[in-house]
Formats: structure tokens, sequence, C-alpha cells
């Protein structure tokens, strides 16, 4: 009998339990890690800044319409809340393989800003990689590069990632420092433009996509991102980055700009000792802002000492997430949100940067290797 009572007695608090469980879940929720995303009850001093101490330059945008005055207008009606003075877009000639559509959208949007806002935009070109295979493809690529300059009017040269992840030759991938491009980036250096180069993605999306892997969010909820150099899809991105630096160390007369600090941005010290390496390179802080936001005292030690050779660019064009950036770069504040969970789940702390280093971030930097640009708008 006392069997059975106690039995009985451990299947009730067992349902008890149960029927707790449900009733907190009902009353709740149940929270996974892509929903949680608790309000800090954080008292700390601190406020949102959206528009920038300085005029700035933004050297990393993309923009697919700027053909008429409406288009420019619409840009600068944002450009001027934010306080941005000039903004590159690096798609002059986008994406496409069809030579005279490309040069036609190349040199509309030049057109466009010549006859409306001169001195607020600057156009970058860019190179077709899709006929590398061709024998006279490079004196081909070199001499579109120096017309879209001297003719046209660009006023530097982006390339795109797809150099090293789908650029192919009868079906093997090119890397990003073979020789039939090096004359294009010869030509670059004598042009005396800079070369805005992303090579590669964060490390971690050729991690295993588990429990350890600090991009998991983003790998979870943008699966296109991940890569698999083992199963010889892509190169690794040791040897991506290698190839990279590969033509750095081989065309000491470009000035090339290291898209997304080189993706280096969560480990200062070795792209310190590669900024000491390569002479000819920037780093640009495009989309790792969250990087230099969750380490502050070494960020800002980083960007006192190469504060001649850093520059402001944000990639995508989302207004409101310039804020972040400006905050991480000029305020003091602690703890406070980034924009995108999936890029960082941690939260923001300020640099606290000194006016001397955020004018050249924000476009002294930019004024001293971009060629044409008009510098009376900007502060001396």
């Amino acid at each position: 009998m006392k069997k059975l009572v106690l039995t009985v007695s451990i299947m009730l608090t067992i349902n008890y339990l149960q029927a707790q469980q449900i009733k907190i879940g009902d009353n709740a929720g149940a929270v996974t890690f892509e929903e949680y995303e608790p309000k800090s009850t954080l008292v700390v001093p601190g406020k949102v800044i959206t528009r920038a101490k300085f005029p700035f330059i933004d050297v990393h945008n993309h923009q697919w319409e700027m053909k008429s005055k409406e288009d420019l207008t619409k840009l600068i009606t944002e450009m001027d809340k934010m306080n941005m003075g000039l903004m590159c877009n690096l798609s002059g000639r986008g994406f496409g393989q069809d030579e005279a559509k490309s040069t036609a959208g190349l040199v509309g949007m030049i057109e466009a800003v010549k006859e409306n806002y001169p001195t607020r935009f600057a156009i970058f070109t860019n190179i077709d990689f899709s006929k590398i295979n061709e024998p006279d493809w490079t004196a081909k690529a070199v001499k579109m590069l120096e017309e879209d300059v001297k003719l046209r009017g660009a006023k530097g040269l982006k390339i795109y990632k797809s150099l090293g992840f789908s650029v192919k030759d009868n079906g093997k991938l090119v890397a990003v420092d073979d020789a039939r491009i090096d004359p294009i980036w010869a030509k670059a250096g004598e042009l005396g433009i800079p070369v805005l180069i992303h090579t590669a993605d964060p490390a971690s999306f050729w991690d295993p996509l588990n429990a350890q892997n600090e991009r998991w969010l983003e790998l979870k909820t943008h699966p296109g991102r991940k890569r698999e150099a083992a199963a010889g899809k892509d190169f690794s991105w040791e040897e991506l980055i290698e190839q990279q630096h590969n033509v750095f160390r081989k065309h000491p007369k470009t000035t090339f700009i290291n898209a997304h600090m080189g993706w280096y941005p969560n480990n200062l010290s070795k792209l310190d000792s590669l900024m000491e390496a390569f002479p000819n390179m920037y780093a640009e802080i495009g989309a790792v802002i969250a990087e230099l936001g969750r380490q502050p005292r070494m960020a800002k030690k980083f960007f006192e000492k190469r504060q001649d050779r850093i520059l402001f660019g944000k990639d995508s064009w989302v207004p409101d997430e310039y804020q972040t950036y400006f905050r991480v770069l000029e305020s003091e504040d602690e703890y406070f949100p980034y924009h995108k969970k999936y890029h960082a789940y941690w939260r923001m702390y300020g640099m606290g940067l000194s006016d001397e280093v955020l004018k050249k971030v924000y476009y002294k930097n930019a004024l001293k290797i971009i060629p044409g640009l008009d510098k009376s708008k900007f502060p001396k």
C-alpha cells in the first residue's frame, strides 16, 4: 500500500510539474536563440548619433539607379541627413557581361553626376572576368580600364569577391593572383587610382556549422554564405587571403583598399603586421563595425597607430545603420545594440576617437588616394 501511495504521489508530482511547464510555455512562449532579444536593464549615459561629427566620404557603397537627377536627389537627401559629403559608388559597370551595356551604364552614371551633383559622387569601374580564358582578354581589359579612367571619368577600380569564388576558366576557379590579371593591377598604379578589392568572407564561413561557430546564426539564416573548401568546392579561406596578399606584394606601386579590413577586424594585431608588410594597403571598415565595437580599447589603439591608412566604408545602403558606425567611432558609450543580430549578438562600445583621427578616417585619407575629388567641402 505504501508503495502504491508513493508511486501515485510521484506521478502526481510529475504531472503537476509538467502542467506548470506547459503553463509557463503557454504564457511566455517557447523562445529560441534566434528570437531571444532581451531589453537591457543597464542604465548608462549615451545616445544615438544620427549625424556624423564631420562630413565623411563613404568609400564602399553600391548604387544601381544613378542615371537621373531624381535618383541622385533622393540619395543626396539621405546623405545630407547624416552629413555624408561624398559617396563612392563601386558598381559603375555592375556585374554585366555585355560590354556595350555596361559601358553605357557607367557613362550614364558619370554624366548624371556631372550634370547635377558633380562634387558629391565618385564612380568606380569594374572588370568582367567571364572571358578570361580568351587569348586577348588581358589586353582588352587593360584598355577598357584606361579608357574608363581617362575618357569616361572613373575614379577607381572595384574588384568583387566573385574573383576567387565564382570566376572560372574551363570549370576551374581562377585565383585572385592569376598572372593574367597582373597588367590590370599595374595599370591601376600607373593611372594613379586605388583598387578597392573584396577577397573572401569571414573565416567562420568555412568552419563547421556547429555550436562553436560564432557565425552560426548568420549561416543558418543565410545558408548560401557557407563555404565548403574541404569538399573541393571552394578555395580555402587561407588560400584566398594568401592570393590577395601575393597581389599586394607583387604590385607595390598600386594602392589597394582592402575591403572589410581584409577580414582581420577580429585580429587587429595580425592586421597591423600586414599593414607593416604592405605599405600600399589601406583598410576600410565596411560591414565590420561590430568587430570593432566589441573591443573598443584595442580598436582605438589600432586606429591611432594606423590613422593614416583607415577609410570609412559601409557597403550596404541602409541609411539608419550608419548610426552604429558614428556611435562606435565617435562616442564612449557602453553596451548599446548593433543593428543586425545575425551579424553580432553582442553589444557595442564606443572608441571615442579624437577629432584628428576622426577627420582622417572620415575624409582625409580618402581625399589623399582617390584622384579628382573636390576638397573644398571638407574641413582642413
